[in-house]
């Protein structure tokens, strides 16, 4: 993803115009990337949770126990990208390590299954409010060397 595309990925977000078919795993992923590295993890979380909620309201999709808004994954990915960036060559373009992100561990949509059960993670109280992993630490996973 060019500098260019990201940063209009980006200013859509905020702008709540990203369509519903566009709002891809790959998508939240690189959105998260650009605010943790331009505002660290605690104000990207922030950030992020009020976008999600308020795109997700555009799209019509209802932020409830069981749909939309999810916090214990918004945290979760917060943090592993934080992980990622402060472990990343800073001298490589965000663009860069974006793709080296997608292609890597947190690429996997089942990544977080490594660390919590389906049922602790799909629960309803970790939807509204942030759940510790059942299955071990959250630590990102290093990404095999060829």
């Amino acid at each position: 993803m060019s500098e260019l595309r990201l940063d209009e990925l980006v200013a859509r977000f905020v702008a709540g115009t990203i369509p519903r078919e566009e709002w891809t795993h790959e998508a939240h992923l690189a959105v998260g990337l650009w605010h943790v590295h331009r505002y660290g993890a605690e104000e990207a979380l922030e950030r992020l949770r009020t976008g999600i909620l308020a795109l997700n309201e555009r799209h019509g999709t209802p932020n409830t126990e069981t749909r939309g808004y999810h916090e214990t994954i918004t945290v979760a990915y917060v943090r592993l990208l934080d992980q990622f960036l402060s472990a990343s060559d800073a001298n490589r373009s965000l663009e860069a390590r974006l793709a080296e992100l997608l292609s890597g561990p947190l690429g996997d949509r089942a990544l977080l299954f490594r660390f919590w059960s389906r049922e602790v993670l799909m629960a309803p109280a970790a939807r509204v409010a942030f759940t510790p992993p059942d299955l071990g630490p959250l630590v990102l996973p290093r990404a095999p060397r060829e």
